[in-house]
């Protein structure tokens, strides 16, 4: 069975807006929700201000120590926790690069944004397996809202 992971379609688009306005960077933040029988819903997005040095934000992400922390009291407010990132890849895939392996928790799921010439192309999910010998791809299930047009 594939994991699946579930965001309505006001918080898939602030990820969008933030991708595309944070181009030729890479943009980064939290994932905000719970679980339920093997789908992480997602209630709310933490936008985080990559913290990499200038120079390697085209191609890396950071989130500091405190920026975590803020999201977690952030989610703690909401009754819910942090179930993973989502970042973009600049001019690239929306698969998981080397160094997103090698910086990547297992259960975690990890939204990965392919912008290129400031638009988005395709939006991905992934968690990485217990051994961390690598990513499975997640299914993203869009909640309509009606609030926002995509």
């Amino acid at each position: 069975m594939k994991m699946a992971i579930r965001i309505d379609d006001l918080n898939l688009n602030r990820i969008k807006k933030y991708s595309e306005d944070s181009y030729p960077n890479e943009s980064c933040g939290l994932l905000i929700g719970k679980r339920f029988s093997g789908v992480k819903e997602i209630s709310s997005i933490f936008p985080a201000e990559n913290a990499r040095e200038e120079e390697k934000q085209y191609h890396q992400f950071l989130i500091t120590p405190r920026t975590y922390l803020e999201s977690e009291k952030f989610a703690l407010k909401q009754n819910a926790e942090i179930i993973g990132f989502y970042h973009s890849h600049p001019d690239s895939e929306a698969e998981p690069s080397a160094y997103d392996k090698e910086h990547a928790w297992p259960w975690y799921s990890y939204i990965i944004v392919s912008v290129k010439k400031q638009t988005v192309r395709k939006i991905t999910s992934w968690v990485l397996e217990d051994d961390r010998s690598k990513f499975k791809e997640e299914e993203i299930k869009i909640v309509q809202t009606g609030l926002e047009k995509k």
